[in-house]
Parts: C-alpha cells; sequence; structure tokens
C-alpha cells in the first residue's frame, strides 16, 4: 500500500511539472529486478539512453494491453472505408503487332492507321476497363484480404482507394472514408500504399529508416488523445500505468530525431536484431529480404496512418516470413484498431486463417466481399465444394477458371457447365452475406469527432522548417556514409595536380607571349577537370530518385526539402575540390603572387563546380533513364567545351552561334580566371606591338574584357548556379517516376479486340465461346540429352571480416558453419529456413557467387572437385533477385540464354522447339 502511495505521488509530481514529456520510469528495469530497493524516478521521456530503451520496450511489449482507454470510455480513432459503383477507365492507343516493341513495318502500319482514323479517334477514343462497377466496405479492427488472378485489377484497386491511382485514369464512383469523399481530406497522408518493391536507401541502417520515416509523417492526433485521456483519468481518479504513460508521451513529441515508437515497431516486426545493420543493396551486403519487406511495411506502420494497403507484399518471401508479418500486421488491426486490406498471391493455409474479411476480384470485378467464415457456405451455394485437403485460398482462385472449375462441381447428378464471374456477381447479390453488405452500405454514415480525427487534411504532418531539418540531418548523415568517396577523390585530385605541376612546373614558365600560351592552356585544363569532377554526381543522384519518388508520393516531405541539403551539403566539398587543385597548381605553376589573385581565382572556379554538380543533378532527373542521362552527359560536356572559346575563339565564331557561347558557364569562368591572371601587374609589360603581354594574350583569345567583367563573371555562375537548382527542385516536383509517364496504355489491336468481346457478352455459352478459343493445345516435350549430375558438400564454412566499426581485429564473421549435405538427381530438395537463416548465403557459396570472405570445406560435383567454368555448364541458378535486360522481350531473353548455355551441337529447331515447351510449362 505505501509502495503505491509513494508511485501515485510520484506520478502527481511528473504531471505537476507542467510537462508532457516527464514520467516514471521503473529503475528494477535495468537490474532485471535484482534490486528491490530501486524504485520509480521522474524522467524526460525525450532523452531515454540506449539500455534504458531497450528494457523498457521489452516490459512495454508485456503489458500493451493494459492501458485506459476503455476504463475512461475513451476509443482510438478509426476509418471506415466505403467505395460504391467504382469504376476505372485507362485510354488506350491499339497498335498493330505487338505493343511496346516497334518494328518498321508496325510503325509504318500505325503511322497509316492514325493518318486514316485521326477523326475517328478524336471523337471516340479507345477506352478499356479496368475496374467496373465495385462497391463494398473495408471495416476498421478487421484484416481483409484480397484475392484475384494476375490481372484481374488488384493493384489499381488499391491504388484506388489509397488515392494514389495515375492521374490518366478515368476514374468514377464514390469513395468515402468516415463518411468524407476523398477530396474533402488527404487521402495521401490518411492512407499507405504499399506495393511489392522494398525501396530504401542503401546506406542508412534499419533504425535510421524507420526513425527518418517516424520524424516526416508526425504523430497525428497523440497528443489530442493524450491530453484527453489524462483530463478523464484525473476526472475518475484513476492512476495510469506508468510504463505505458511513457510510451504515449514520448510517441507524442513531433520532431524527435529518435523516437521510442521506433524501437517498439522494431521490437514487435523483429528487426529489433538488424536495427543497427545497414539496409544494403545488390552491390552491398545488408539485410535479408524477408527483413527489407518488414522494413517496408514498419516505415509506414511507425507514423500515424490508420489505413494499410498493401500489394503482393509476400513477393521474394518465404512462407513462414509471411505468416510473421501478418501476424504483426494482426495485431496491429485488432489491438489499434488498423484498417488493412493486403493483396496476397496463394496464401498458404496459416496465413489464410489470420484474415477476418475475404474480397475477391476477377475480371475487373468484385465477386465476393464479406467475411472469412462465410465464404466457403457462398460457393457451396453456387454449387461448388472445396475438397478437405484443398487450401481454401487456392480454391478460390481456381473456382474462377474455367479450366479448374469443373473439377470443384459437387452436383454430380447434374451436368457442369461454366459459371461466369457475371453469375457469381449475381448469386452474391442474393447471398445473405451481399444483401447485407448492401443494406451496411447504403445506410447512412454517422460521422462523430472521433471520425475526423482518424483523418488527415493537410498533405504534410509537420512544419515545413522541420522537414526541411530532417532532410538536412538525413543528406549529411549520408555524405558521411560515403566520406570514402571523397578521400579517395581528394588523393587522386593530388595526384593529378602533381602531374600537371611536372610538365608546367614554375622554373621554366617564363612572362612572355609564347609562355601566356601554356599560361591559358593550364588554367583552361583546370576548369575542364573540375566541370567533369561533376559527373559522378549524376549516378549519386539517379541511385536515390526511386526512393525519392516513393516518399514524395506518401508526402514524407515537398521536393524542395530535398533539393536544397543536396546543393547545401555540396558546397564544402566543391570548396575541398577547388582549394586543394588551386593551392597545389597556383603556386606549383607560377601564378601571379598577389593573395588576392589567387583567391580570386579559388572563388571563380569553386562557383564553377557548383554549376557543374548542379547540371548533372538537374539531368539524372530529367533524363531519369541512365544511360540515356549518361549519353546526355556527354553531349552537354562536349557543347559546353566547344563552346567555351578555347577550341574556338569567340570572334571567330559565325555569329548566328555566338549566344552559345554567353550560355555556357565554362565561358564565364575562362572570361574571369584569365582577366584575373592577365591583368596581373607582372603581365604588364609593353611588347614590340606597343601592346602589354597581358592584354595581347587575351586579344588573341578573344578574351578582351574589361576587368569588370570578372564579378559579371562571378555574379552570372551565381545566377547560374541559383537558376539550375531551382530547376533541379521544380524537376522534383513535376517528374514523374520512370515508367510512369505514360499517358496511355499500349495494347495490340489483336487484344483490344479480344476484349471489347469479351465486355461484350452477357451469357454463358457466349464466354464459353471465347474462352475456349483462346485455350492452347498441350505441347509434348522431349527432354534434351543431358548426364544426371549429383552435388555433394561437406564441412562448408564460410566466413567474412568483422566490419571497421565493430575494432576488433582478426576476428571473422562465421555465418556457414559446418554444412554437410548432397543434392542428387531425380530428388526434389527443399532449402529450408527462417528469414536471415543463411539459405541464400550457402546458395551463393555453392554456386560460386561469393566474391568475398572465405570459404572452406569440400565441394564437388559428380565426385570431382568444383570447377568453376565446369560448374557454370551443368547447374543454374536462380538468384531471388531477378535481373533482366528491360529492352528485349521474355522470348528474346529465353532465346538468347539457350544460344548461350545449351551445347553448341544441339540444332537450330530443338533450340526452338525447347524454347516453346517452355513457355507453356511456365504459362
Amino acid at each position: 500500500m505505501e509502495k503505491n502511495v509513494v508511485e501515485a505521488t510520484e506520478l502527481e509530481r511528473s504531471m505537476a511539472m507542467g510537462s508532457s514529456t516527464t514520467s516514471l520510469f521503473d529503475q528494477k528495469l535495468l537490474n532485471a529486478g535484482k534490486d528491490e530497493a530501486l524504485g520509480k524516478k521522474v524522467i524526460d521521456v525525450t532523452r531515454l539512453g540506449e539500455l534504458e530503451r531497450r528494457v523498457f520496450i521489452d516490459h512495454l511489449i508485456t503489458i500493451i494491453d493494459k492501458d485506459n482507454l476503455k476504463l475512461v470510455g475513451l476509443e482510438l480513432p478509426t476509418t471506415d472505408v466505403r467505395f460504391k459503383n467504382l469504376n476505372v477507365e485507362a485510354e488506350c492507343k491499339v497498335v498493330h503487332g505487338k505493343p511496346h516493341i516497334p518494328t518498321l513495318w508496325s510503325t509504318i502500319t500505325n503511322i497509316f492507321s492514325a493518318i486514316t482514323n485521326v477523326n475517328r479517334c478524336m471523337s471516340q477514343p479507345n477506352k478499356i476497363k479496368i475496374l467496373n462497377d465495385v462497391s463494398g466496405i473495408i471495416k476498421p479492427s478487421r484484416m481483409t484480404l484480397l484475392l484475384g488472378l494476375p490481372g484481374c485489377g488488384k493493384t489499381t484497386f488499391l491504388q484506388t482507394l489509397a488515392g494514389k491511382h495515375d492521374p490518366s485514369l478515368k476514374v468514377s464512383g464514390e469513395i468515402s472514408y468516415n463518411g468524407y469523399k476523398l477530396s474533402e481530406f488527404a487521402p495521401q497522408k490518411t492512407s499507405a500504399y504499399i506495393n511489392q518493391y522494398d525501396l530504401h536507401i542503401s546506406d542508412m541502417t534499419v533504425r535510421e529508416t524507420i526513425d527518418f520515416s517516424a520524424r516526416c509523417q508526425g504523430i497525428g492526433s497523440r497528443a489530442d488523445i493524450l491530453k484527453e485521456l489524462s483530463r478523464r483519468e484525473k476526472f475518475l481518479g484513476i492512476m495510469p500505468e506508468p510504463d505505458l504513460d511513457t510510451y504515449m508521451k514520448a510517441i507524442s513529441v513531433e520532431g524527435l530525431k529518435r523516437t521510442l515508437q521506433t524501437d517498439y515497431i522494431l521490437k514487435i516486426l523483429g528487426l529489433d536484431i538488424c536495427g543497427d545493420t545497414i539496409v544494403g543493396d545488390a552491390m552491398s551486403r545488408g539485410i535479408s529480404g524477408g527483413e527489407k519487406k518488414r522494413l517496408t511495411i514498419g516505415e509506414m506502420m511507425v507514423g500515424p496512418t490508420k489505413a494499410f494497403f498493401m500489394d503482393e507484399i509476400s513477393t521474394g518471401l518465404d512462407s513462414s516470413t509471411t505468416f510473421q508479418i501478418v501476424t504483426c500486421l494482426q495485431q496491429l488491426a485488432h489491438i489499434l484498431g488498423a484498417t488493412i486490406l493486403i493483396s496476397l498471391l496463394q496464401p498458404t493455409p496459416e496465413t489464410f486463417d489470420l484474415f477476418d474479411d475475404i474480397i475477391l476480384m476477377d475480371e475487373g470485378k468484385i465477386v465476393y466481399n464479406g467475411p472469412k467464415s462465410d465464404v466457403q457456405e457462398f460457393f457451396e451455394y453456387c454449387g461448388f465444394k472445396c475438397p478437405p485437403r484443398k487450401g481454401l485460398a487456392d480454391f478460390l482462385l481456381e473456382v474462377l477458371s474455367q479450366k479448374d472449375q469443373a473439377q470443384y462441381w459437387f452436383h454430380r447428378d447434374q451436368p457442369h457447365s461454366y459459371v461466369s464471374t457475371d453469375k457469381f456477381i449475381a448469386a452474391f447479390k442474393e447471398f445473405h452475406a451481399g444483401q447485407r453488405l448492401n443494406e451496411e452500405l447504403y445506410a447512412p454514415f454517422k460521422i462523430t469527432e472521433d471520425h475526423k480525427n482518424a483523418l488527415s487534411f493537410n498533405i504534410y504532418s509537420f512544419e515545413k522548417w522541420g522537414l526541411f531539418k530532417a532532410c538536412l540531418t538525413r543528406e549529411w548523415l549520408l555524405t558521411k556514409r560515403n566520406s570514402f568517396l571523397y578521400m579517395f577523390r581528394s588523393a587522386q585530385l593530388v595526384s593529378l595536380s602533381l602531374i600537371v605541376v611536372t610538365l608546367f612546373i614554375r622554373t621554366q614558365m617564363k612572362i612572355d607571349e609564347f609562355h601566356a600560351r601554356k599560361y591559358m592552356a593550364c588554367l583552361f585544363f583546370g576548369l575542364l577537370r573540375i566541370l567533369t569532377s561533376g559527373v559522378p554526381e549524376l549516378a549519386l543522384t539517379s541511385s536515390r530518385l526511386g526512393i525519392f519518388y516513393k516518399q514524395r508520393d506518401l508526402y514524407f516531405y515537398p521536393a524542395w526539402a530535398y533539393a536544397i541539403p543536396s546543393a547545401i551539403l555540396r558546397i564544402p566539398f566543391s570548396f575541398l575540390d577547388t582549394f586543394i587543385w588551386t593551392s597545389l597548381i597556383y603556386f606549383g605553376v607560377g601564378y601571379s603572387p598577389e593573395p588576392e589573385r589567387f583567391f580570386r581565382q579559388l572563388f571563380i572556379q569553386f562557383l564553377l563546380h557548383q554549376v557543374a554538380t548542379s547540371i548533372f543533378r538537374l539531368i539524372a532527373v530529367v533524363i531519369q533513364t541512365p544511360p540515356v542521362a549518361a549519353i546526355f552527359c556527354q553531349f552537354t560536356v562536349v557543347a559546353t567545351l566547344l563552346f567555351s572559346g578555347f577550341i574556338v575563339p569567340l570572334p571567330s565564331m559565325p555569329s548566328w552561334i555566338k549566344w552559345c557561347f554567353w550560355i555556357s558557364p565554362l565561358s564565364y569562368t575562362d572570361i574571369g580566371i584569365s582577366l584575373n591572371e592577365f591583368l596581373s601587374p607582372r603581365w604588364q609589360k609593353v611588347s614590340s606591338l606597343n601592346e602589354t603581354l597581358g592584354h595581347q594574350a587575351l586579344l588573341k583569345r578573344g578574351l578582351n574584357f574589361n576587368k569588370s567583367f570578372y564579378w559579371i563573371s562571378v555574379s552570372t555562375l551565381i545566377g547560374m548556379w541559383v537558376l539550375v537548382n531551382i530547376g533541379f527542385s521544380l524537376a522534383l516536383s513535376y517528374s514523374k517516376p520512370p515508367g510512369t509517364g505514360r499517358s496511355r496504355a499500349i495494347v495490340s489491336h489483336k487484344r483490344f479486340s479480344y476484349l471489347k468481346r469479351k465486355e461484350d457478352l452477357s451469357n454463358s455459352m457466349q464466354d464459353d465461346q471465347l474462352q475456349g478459343a483462346h485455350t492452347t493445345t498441350e505441347v509434348t516435350r522431349m527432354v534434351l540429352p543431358f548426364v544426371p549430375v549429383t552435388l555433394s558438400f561437406d564441412n562448408v564454412h564460410y566466413f567474412v571480416d568483422t566490419p571497421k566499426k565493430f575494432q576488433v581485429p582478426n576476428k571473422k564473421l562465421h555465418l556457414l558453419q559446418d554444412i554437410s549435405g548432397a543434392f542428387r538427381p531425380g530428388v526434389l530438395t527443399a532449402l529450408m529456413g527462417a528469414s536471415g537463416a543463411g539459405k541464400t548465403t550457402l546458395m551463393d557459396v555453392l554456386s560460386g557467387r561469393k566474391t568475398g570472405g572465405y570459404i572452406e570445406g569440400d565441394i564437388r560435383v559428380g565426385g570431382y572437385p568444383k570447377v568453376r567454368e565446369a560448374y557454370a555448364r551443368v547447374f543454374g541458378y536462380c538468384e531471388q533477385t531477378d535481373v533482366h535486360s528491360p529492352q528485349i522481350t521474355v522470348k528474346e531473353s529465353v532465346m538468347y540464354s539457350a544460344w548461350l548455355r545449351l551445347p553448341a551441337e544441339i540444332p537450330k529447331h530443338i533450340r526452338l522447339d525447347e524454347q516453346r515447351k517452355i513457355f507453356h510449362e511456365l504459362s
């Protein structure tokens, strides 16, 4: 009793301090309860240490459901998503031949068709329906599974509900969140659309990634909920649970660089063990594929969002990892009242059982939308029954297919006829679940204040200055992570400077007309080097564009908050680059000894470096395809060099092309740096032509400007830097992600005719005729001759060096320990293990894909020690990451692989037959 009184006194004292960031912390947690004398102390929740965070989160997991919300009659805001008569249409361009594969004949045919049909196309554009009159409800606190065959419109459906569909699509119908239409609030901030691609900055750790996301997404209505909870607790005389009070206060503080919410999300997603590991990518080692998927989900869970639309999040994951992720999402829905709609491809029965509701789609229509418990009864009502040992998710997909539907017909006394999608929809409207859904959908929705609190009416969750600081902090972190690159470039710059000094050494340079040309050549070479030193910015910017577009479209921050830090944090490195070069070259070559002229040359070269890096950043955004951007970058460098006035002096240029000279940043820098040198006192000696040596040198180059033109050049370069960075910010704001810029879908004439006929059909007999017309005859498989081979491995070990940051010399990480086994011909072997267990590492080691680390053990192929060149001819390795040439078709890819991998004695017609059979087997 006395202990409770003391705790209550401490808690009241913390509340009386007038701060929403002070709470009680149980000191016994730090000693695992060994010291009973330790009690609770008042702490600032924004200043918890590393150890305090870890032990606090471990304890919080066990008591998270003991909050006082229900005791005081307070409910967390939830989101109810409804859609009525939703239609989505896309304008399409009908082409002859295969779409996206231009040929000479198809190009000529399309041009002729465009000329002859231009009037008809303008009056009635071709359209295809993606979603066709769908209606339904996605309820809060329930897990909803979206099932459907590929191409049925699941992705468009999810994007449309989240308000993130392509602007070129025509959307009609009604979508509402808690009774509010999409135009009345900001759906992009209220909901989160998570696609199947894991895009993250590879140089950041897992914890840093989620912390940045939490900082940008803000706290939503958490602070208001905490304030109302405290008011009701005080009114009812209820003492809050100290640990939960600490947690709620910690996650209600805005703008923290590191928040307790991140630690909680890491814990429930199982990412706490890799929280300080960099994410990595194809070129650098990082976290596993399953951990990346959890990170993608955690990045959105850390914010105040209450509605989640997830598109095929199981892609590339094993069933165990998928089950763990969906289990975490189930807790999010059931405990915190989130609204979750997840699209999965063939979920396992264990994963399927975690869901509460099912939405089944086919041909852009919703066949079923209701409780999971009623879906079997509905299809039995339609005459189809799931076999006892058949997964229900597989049954739901196959029963819609004409090819597989007949096997589930259980009225043996009646002949089976194909039941079309429209017939299923008509049956669902008569089914009790469909009638109940229709009643709920058209019943008036009662809007309360809690419903409004669940929505976001601002596209940005945090003040603009706070978002800018968050982006600036992240950019500085990434700059430090890439410090080796700048150190290497500095060392390279020193080496190049010493080489240049040996060519233009000051002891051999004289003040005369002949050596004036050498001075000018050295100056111009320095400018050319500075110009080309900005080229690496092209690759660096391109590599981060995908992450930027993802976060921009999620309204993490405005484009200018990303663009300005990128420009500002290059300034120190531009200064370092030009300072090293100018310091070594200026005194090594022997330019004018006046100090002010040294700083003038340094300053104008620094401005050129800034303009160059800014131009290449702009090119990377405007031309998003890296190969094309690299070509345009080369063109920019060559054009800038050509019109700079060095190769062709300004007086010798044709008058109609001289404008190119005046828009080149290299021209202004050359003018300024030349005036700075050749108007110095030592070049004022009068030559035999009764002119100073400096003026004569400038006159031959066409640079005989007034000395004030130096400052004009400086001002012009500053203006160019400002304009290019404004253009960079505007390009980031209005450009579309790669692959989404096409305004219309492109389909073949044959495919378009098929879709239109299918849309016009209304009875099952016509549908049968249509489906039957597109069935493929079975192809007989002829196995190519081959020799069965056994792969065996004994006592395989794999080590990698310990990262330098851990400061453990001569210590190696043991990733694979004493692995033995064999893969035999005719035996299908499954390699199983949890995410991060080392499955990919073992496959990489056995296939010889590891380029680093240390491999020990015996690996044999057919009883012989493995030789990589021979091994590659008898084994194929399908990696987790799909790497293909984007400019060739699937058929061409398989054909190219056949030419490379099959023996030379295999005739061409057999190669083509093998390719056709592979297409048939893999659909």
